[in-house]
């Protein structure tokens, strides 16, 4: 048996761009370390890396990420991991943000769901839907 949550937070994120590998200095697809804070019902750092790139058409792009969250979901201690995959066309964007399955450790071991970013006036926020099976 699993029990639904719907949460909702803030986090504080900074990112690195990392230089291109030998060789792949023509590619266009930039490399960048992730580092976020998150706060509310998911109190939590997190480390990723994101690869991206960005097309001659003023608006479109494209992203992967993945990064390993460790803290506290409601509040049961673990950690798992995010799997990003971003697209914008002409200014239009779509993100797919999920929990990679069977990714959850310790308390949080069978975790599934997925999240939503949303930034408003300079703020990064996050709203998640997830499950996780019944404690007994």
């Amino acid at each position: 048996m699993t029990t639904q949550h719907q949460i909702k937070g803030s986090f504080d994120v900074s990112m690195a761009p990392q230089g291109p590998d030998e060789g792949h200095e023509t590619t266009g697809i930039g490399r960048l370390l992730i580092d976020k804070t998150f706060h509310g019902d998911l109190e939590a750092k997190s480390l990723g890396q994101m690869l991206a790139f960005r097309s001659s058409v003023e608006g479109s792009a494209g992203y992967v990420a993945m990064e390993k969250v460790t803290g506290s979901l409601g509040g049961r201690r673990g950690s798992f991991v995010l799997q990003h995959n971003g697209t914008m066309t002409a200014g239009d964007q779509h993100l797919d943000l999920n929990v990679v399955p069977d990714s959850g450790s310790e308390e949080l071991e069978g975790l599934c769901g997925s999240m939503t970013i949303v930034i408003e006036d300079g703020k990064h926020l996050y709203e998640m839907e997830y499950s996780l099976p019944t404690e007994q």
